[in-house]
């Protein structure tokens, strides 16, 4: 998602730090992958006025123009744009000022010159020139009052950044400004507010919201025939509009985010979208067949021509938007072609939907078009904000394009629902988060993000509606974790506190994973984490129902290919010492019908030098089968212990005891530069085996009794020995044999030691008396003279 800065200072009514919003937003979960400083190159650009214009003497298409820049020295200019008029503003470069794009795209410095024997000393420029627009057709007639000669960027506030933010699948309310500036609002502590339009704030009459499924609006029928792929529709009727060139506060923001600015009608529905996240559609009314609008279901041989100029054929299970004689749109995913609005629009049909994001997702796949549209109902639109939406198109509309509202706007919601309501437990939060955190400050995180607090039952509990723009907000601990975010994770305790140890063991692949993991990181190693996806590999590849992409439609079969490419990449950065692992599930068909195979390998590839390169030493040789039959045996009792290397057909095959080949080791093929090294790679399985289950026993419930046994021992037998025979001599009462003191002197005589045994007896149910332990203790002494000849050791009581 690409985001204004300057977007957000109009919500939040405040200057912003790109690095400081690039930070805060990292903090709440919303990674920023690039900050993009945008017309940083204008700082030589100066406003200026053409004081006069004449026809140029040797060329019909040039004018020669005398320019004030500020300066008291009027410049001539020679210009060839159409729309050079005396008395029009336009942006000014001097000789030697610097514009941002040239002919070949790149920036040039400005020098003094003749143009079929006129001298120029400077340059008026267009939009695209100064790199803030993509018109070239003529230059930029600026509409301000500063006077000539003062920078460009003071009179006019061109300065922005694109902030580009990483939205997850989960949350599709950052795909709009408005939810980026409420997680900053959040996160600084301030309200924030939708930014006023110029010439906009025009009081609007209320929705019409009829029951039922079909109503009408200013003449025209509006119905929903396929509810269960539109479950709500807006609409509204505009006439006397005027299609024509955006103003720039419209056009300027669109193309600080990438977006192209086309008309002031359709960059009212853009601007909507990348303001509220909810996307639009206006249709040209004239062109609306039969006065109808209608959402259902796609027939058999219906066919459209979309937007891109495309034919495509619709089939049933695909939501349609279609007038009285066929489909005219395709619902959540592009627009058709005859409906769209041109110059000659006068009425429009503006329509803000909401449509069922799965059947969104398989209708775009078949139909191999992606847009910004079903972008973002694929990931779930607010259905409860698309009245706040058809406002600000509204208002954007009447504002630019001028006309009338017809008739009060429609909202068809034939099955009304509202969103979930989730019971927040205060104990709940301060168990999960080990911190205690008032009612007062648990409420604030909560409304910050725009849940409702309904209700306080008084049980310790919170009653919350949570908003229609966070569809991840589903049960309790999804609270939880949003008031861990916006209180903040670096004020949440990090000590280790009191807790419950579990009796449920360890999956026994974790310990194996870990160990090859520190494994092959102390070989120098650097550990690839990639998706499971890829082409197909082989004949025994399983195929995605619903690839993320045409080049990872397959499970892998194997790791190889993957670091493969990954090293390539690396050699396409221009690095060339190249060592990777991977340690991942790779899947293989099942039987007819049957579940996918998976198996846990490990893999590695290394290039390039087999040591860091030193400045005192010449470069390191490359690595060289050596090498990787080194890395392949470590590999290999890392991951596969037992296992044997062979060589076969030129390369390093890793097989069981029972022969079974488990891994393989070689030179891979790769899209190999000149200037690097070969590629080597291995891969193996990963074994791993359950752990044993240790059982458990209760705490002992009644006293032990102890008694301390010291043997004269010989000096050529164990001490172990002996503790053998004391536990296989002393009965069932016997809980424990342990090792005391060990005594050597003129008291035990030469090439002997005094052992002390300490023994403990215990009954499970009862308390042992005198007389039990005592023949015990004399089954003990007699077991060990038999084993071992030992005698008590005088005076041992």
């Amino acid at each position: 998602m690409n985001v204004s800065r300057r977007w957000l200072e109009g919500f939040l009514r405040r200057p912003l730090d790109a690095q400081d919003v690039s930070r805060r937003l990292a903090a709440a979960g919303a990674a920023v992958d690039a900050v993009e400083p945008l017309c940083t190159g204008l700082g030589d650009i100066v406003v200026a006025r053409v004081e006069e214009v004449r026809p140029h003497p040797n060329a019909d298409r040039l004018r020669v123009c005398a320019v004030n820049d500020g300066t008291g020295v009027p410049k001539q200019v020679v210009c060839g744009a159409p729309n050079v008029v005396a008395g029009g503003t336009f942006p000014f470069a001097r000789v030697g000022a610097t514009v941002p794009v040239g002919k070949d795209g790149k920036p040039f410095r400005l020098e003094k010159a003749k143009l079929r024997g006129e001298v120029s000393e400077g340059m008026l420029c267009s939009a695209r020139e100064l790199g803030v627009g993509q018109d070239h057709d003529g230059l930029w007639a600026l509409a301000t009052d500063a006077a000539p000669g003062t920078p460009l960027l003071e009179a006019i506030p061109l300065a922005d950044d694109r902030i580009v933010v990483d939205v997850t699948p989960n949350r599709p309310d950052l795909l709009g400004h408005k939810g980026v500036a409420r997680e900053l609002a959040a996160s600084y502590g301030v309200p924030y507010r939708l930014p006023a339009v110029p010439g906009g704030g025009a009081d609007l009459p209320a929705f019409d919201r009829p029951a039922g499924a079909s109503a009408m609006v200013a003449g025209v029928r509006v119905a929903i025939e396929d509810p269960a792929g539109c479950a709500r529709f807006h609409a509204a009727v505009i006439r006397g509009v005027r299609v024509g060139p955006s103003p720039d506060w419209l056009k300027r923001p669109l193309e600080a985010v990438g977006v192209r600015s086309i008309s002031n009608v359709v960059d009212a529905t853009n601007w909507v979208m990348l303001e509220l996240g909810q996307p639009m559609h206006a249709y040209d009314l004239a062109r609306l067949r039969g006065a109808t609008i209608v959402a259902r279901d796609a027939r058999p041989g219906e066919r459209l021509l979309t937007l891109d100029g495309v034919e495509r054929a619709l089939a049933p299970g695909m939501t349609v938007i279609a007038d009285a004689e066929g489909p005219v749109g395709v619902g959540g995913v592009i627009g058709g072609h005859e409906s769209e609005v041109r110059e000659a629009t006068t009425d429009l049909l503006l329509e803000c939907a909401w449509f069922e994001p799965s059947r969104v997702r398989r209708t775009r796949r078949a139909l191999g078009v992606s847009t910004e549209a079903s972008y973002r109902f694929e990931r779930g639109v607010d259905r409860w904000n698309g009245a706040e939406a058809m406002r600000r198109c509204i208002e954007l509309v009447l504002a630019t394009a001028g006309g009338t509202l017809a008739a009060p706007p429609l909202d068809l919601h034939p099955e009304p629902a509202h969103p979930p309501r989730i019971f927040l437990r205060l104990a709940r939060v301060a168990q999960v988060l080990g911190l205690e955190l008032g009612q007062h400050e648990v409420e604030r995180c909560l409304v910050a993000v725009g849940c409702t607090v309904v209700a306080k039952p008084g049980d310790g509990r919170l009653a919350v509606d949570v908003p229609g723009w966070r569809p991840d907000l589903q049960a309790e601990i999804d609270l939880v974790e949003e008031v861990a975010r916006i209180h903040g994770y670096d004020r949440v305790p990090t000590e280790l506190r009191p807790f419950r140890v579990g009796a449920r063991p360890d999956d026994a692949a974790d310990a194996v994973v870990t160990r090859v993991r520190d494994g092959l990181v102390a070989e120098g190693l650097s550990e690839s984490l990639a998706l499971p996806f890829g082409p197909q590999d082989g004949a025994d590849a399983v195929a995605l129902l619903n690839p993320l992409a045409d080049t990872g439609a397959w499970l892998r079969t194997r790791l190889l290919p993957g670091l493969v490419r990954q090293a390539e990449r690396n050699w396409n950065a221009q690095v060339r010492d190249v060592r990777l692992f991977e340690v991942g599930t790779v899947f293989r068909a099942g039987e007819a019908g049957g579940r996918p195979g998976e198996a846990l390998h490990a893999a590695v590839v290394v290039t390039g030098g087999r040591e860091p390169a030193h400045w005192t030493e010449a470069r390191p040789a490359d690595v060289d089968l050596w090498d990787l039959k080194g890395i392949s045996e470590r590999l290999a009792a890392l991951a596969y212990p037992g296992t044997a290397w062979h060589v076969e057909d030129g390369a390093f095959v890793a097989r069981d005891a029972a022969g079974r080949q488990v891994g393989w080791a070689g030179e891979l093929p790769a899209d190999r530069p000149p200037w690097a090294g070969p590629l080597f790679g291995a891969e193996i399985e990963v074994v791993t085996s359950p752990r044993p289950v240790r059982p458990v026993a209760p705490l002992p419930s009644v006293p032990a009794s102890t008694r301390d046994l010291s043997l004269v021992v010989p000096d050529g037998l164990a001490a172990a020995d002996v503790a053998g025979t004391i536990r296989s001599g002393g009965g069932p009462s016997l809980e424990a044999v342990r090792i005391t003191s060990e005594f050597r002197g003129a008291a035990v005589g030469e090439g002997r030691r005094s052992v002390t045994f300490r023994l403990v007896f215990r009954a499970p149910d009862r308390t042992l008396r005198d007389e039990e332990v005592d023949a015990a203790e004399a089954r003990i002494l007699a077991a060990v003279q038999r084993a071992h000849g030992l005698e008590r050791r005088g005076g041992d009581a």
